[in-house]
């Protein structure tokens, strides 16, 4: 009898499945950071989600008693994990953010903004920060990537039409999918270009962005989980933040008088704080960051401003 043989006759329960899949994850020393933190978290997904049970309700199946094609599975999925070091959710074209499913595969880098837990939490109900949800008639989200940002917001703002923009046309593939499963094809527009490029002269009371804000040592050493994702999705340049001072560069053409940036950055604060001394950036904490997203509205950028550093 193999191993996997042996596995499918004895593991008859997701309990079962559990623990050996943290201690196979554990053993192999795999990195986590795509929607799961930890090996726990990462079992408890890949076997909800490849059972096709609620993500967030673990215990009441805990000691169901699975069909063998279900071992089958299970069992498939976890030696996926372990020997190709995909994040799960490539394994299961399946990610979510704040319990909103997405379609991802290998043309996008798993959804896991900060700016979407924002949206649903701090963005949703009207409060002197954001203000009125229904207020919002246009908005903007550069870098798109699989679309989820611009779906989140489509969710949220309920009167604005959204541009999607991103420079692969392969992750716009993905985007349409998404967009077309949550039935949001008459209010969001894809657009494929370079940041502020293709919209031109249009002016937006939000524009959202994560872009890639890696710095190039950082993608160098980067472990096979996140190496599998699309370099272009990471890499921000030899500090990380040469995209980001982009957008902070143009974004007061395409804001409207009320309107507001809003920006994912990593770990770069005290570099970005540095280069634009005279911005009185507001940055926005989630429950698993600070001091990586910051918000600016449009009266924001009337200050003077120092010109950019020469590189050496």
């Amino acid at each position: 009898m193999t191993g996997s043989d042996e596995r499918i006759e004895l593991f008859a329960t997701p309990r079962d499945w559990l623990r050996y899949a943290i201690g196979r994850f554990r053993a192999a020393g795999l990195a986590f950071g795509h929607g799961a933190t930890t090996a726990l978290d990462e079992a408890a997904f890949l076997i909800l989600e490849g059972l096709k049970l609620p993500i967030d309700a673990l215990d009441p199946f805990l000691d169901a008693r699975l069909l063998r094609s279900e071992r089958e599975r299970l069992d498939a999925l976890i030696e996926a994990r372990v020997t190709t070091r995909k994040p799960a959710a490539y394994l299961l074209n399946r990610a979510y953010i704040q319990g909103v499913p997405f379609y991802v595969d290998e043309r996008v880098i798993v959804p896991r903004s900060f700016i979407g837990e924002l949206l649903m939490t701090a963005f949703a109900e009207e409060n002197a920060l954001t203000g009125d949800p229904e207020a919002v008639s246009r908005a903007l989200d550069l870098c798109t990537g699989g679309g989820s940002l611009a779906i989140l917001a489509a969710r949220v703002f309920p009167n604005a039409r959204i541009d999607a923009v991103d420079l692969s046309s392969e992750a716009l593939d993905v985007a349409r999918r998404n967009i077309d499963e949550h039935g949001l094809a008459d209010r969001v527009t894809l657009i494929e270009g370079d940041l502020f490029e293709p919209v031109k002269g249009a002016r937006y009371d939000l524009i959202l962005a994560n872009p890639p804000y890696v710095d190039a040592e950082a993608v160098k050493a980067f472990p096979p989980e996140y190496a599998a994702e699309p370099r272009m999705a990471h890499a921000g340049g030899e500090d990380g933040l040469d995209i980001v001072r982009r957008i902070l560069r143009r974004a007061p053409d395409h804001l409207t008088p009320e309107g507001r940036l809003v920006c994912e950055i990593g770990l770069g604060r005290e570099l970005l704080l540095r280069d634009f001394p005279n911005l009185p950036f507001t940055w926005l904490d989630t429950e698993e960051s600070a001091g990586e997203v910051f918000s600016l509205r449009a009266a924001d950028f009337a200050q003077p401003q120092p010109r950019p550093r020469r590189k050496r």
